[in-house]
């Protein structure tokens, strides 16, 4: 940019100068118009090589202008930019670093698991910078940000995802991700904490084949498991059920016979000799008993009530 406003400059200078020249009439006149013309080449040239440059630092993001010359290991100092930024590409450079969330994704790589099981991952998460860190980054890695995605960021990150596979059992990895994520989560922001925040961590772990099967048979076995304890619960509920139900019948059952049993002997009670003839009083038809004589001499006694049956 700066380079085309020089141009610009230039032509608008050469075109007044050239309208400010008198009309050439020999050769001798001509000689102005040749200075101006060198004089321009000359000047299009350095503006070509010129090192002066200018660029604009976005917003969400920090700038640092590192000066290229000193004895601290190439970057004698540097600081802070904002804005529109202009400076000299021969004793200086500027670094842009984002501060809001950037995701990335690595290539599939092999991890450890305990027992040596290997499990292939691809993982992919979020993270941000310190932004009062920036400087302090670039001195010690003295990378562009995306050059750092891809070294430092990367070997912190498969190594600690490494390091955490080796204390899982490879069934337990898969059974419990979201802890087993949350665990690498919490390693890797131990190590990466000086400068970057990693979150939203996805390992995206795939078992190997040969323990595929092996882990849906164990699902398997254990969802049975379950089944059979709750068809346990449920025998041990019904035959609650039933004993409960047999302890009311022969609750029912004893009660009824205490009552019937006091209803006899309330009867028996009440069973006087008084109470005995008025029954038989009450009963009687009026009809007194008959007796009959046979030629033998012997007498035979008709009670009304056998009289009464041979009708």
């Amino acid at each position: 940019m700066i380079v085309a406003i020089y141009v610009v400059i230039a032509v608008l200078v050469g075109y007044i100068t050239y309208q400010s020249f008198p009309k050439p009439k020999d050769e001798d006149d001509f000689k102005p118009y040749i200075r101006a013309a060198i004089v321009g080449i000359i000047t299009i040239i350095l503006l070509c090589i010129q090192p002066y440059k200018i660029e604009r630092i976005d917003a969400g993001n920090v700038g640092i202008k590192v000066e290229m010359v000193g004895d601290a290991r190439g970057v004698g100092k540097y600081e802070y930019k904002t804005g529109w930024v202009i400076f000299n590409t021969w004793f200086s450079k500027i670094y842009e670093f984002p501060t809001y969330q950037q995701h990335v994704e690595y290539k599939e790589q092999t991890v450890i698991t305990k027992g040596g099981f290997q499990c292939n991952i691809k993982p992919s998460f979020n993270y941000s910078l310190n932004p009062g860190d920036v400087g302090d980054m670039f001195t010690n890695l003295r990378l562009p940000i995306r050059d750092v995605e891809q070294r430092w960021l990367q070997t912190a990150i498969v190594t600690t995802i490494n390091d955490v596979a080796n204390r899982w059992q490879v069934d337990s990895l898969f059974n419990h991700r979201q802890d087993f994520e949350a665990n690498i989560v919490a390693e890797v922001n131990k190590k990466i904490s000086r400068w970057f925040t990693m979150s939203q961590l996805r390992t995206n772990i795939v078992p190997p084949e040969a323990l595929v099967k092996s882990i849906e048979q164990k699902t398997q076995a254990i969802q049975e498991v379950q089944v059979a304890e709750n068809r346990k619960q449920v025998k041990i509920a019904e035959g609650q059920m039933r004993v409960a139900e047999a302890k009311a019948d022969s609750a029912v059952a004893v009660t009824k016979a205490a009552g019937e049993a006091r209803a006899i002997k309330e009867r028996q009670l009440s069973l006087t000799p008084l109470y005995i003839e008025y029954l038989k009083i009450d009963k009687w038809d009026g009809v007194l008993p008959q007796v009959a004589s046979g030629g033998s001499g012997g007498s035979l006694f008709i009670s009304p009530e056998l009289k009464s049956t041979k009708q």
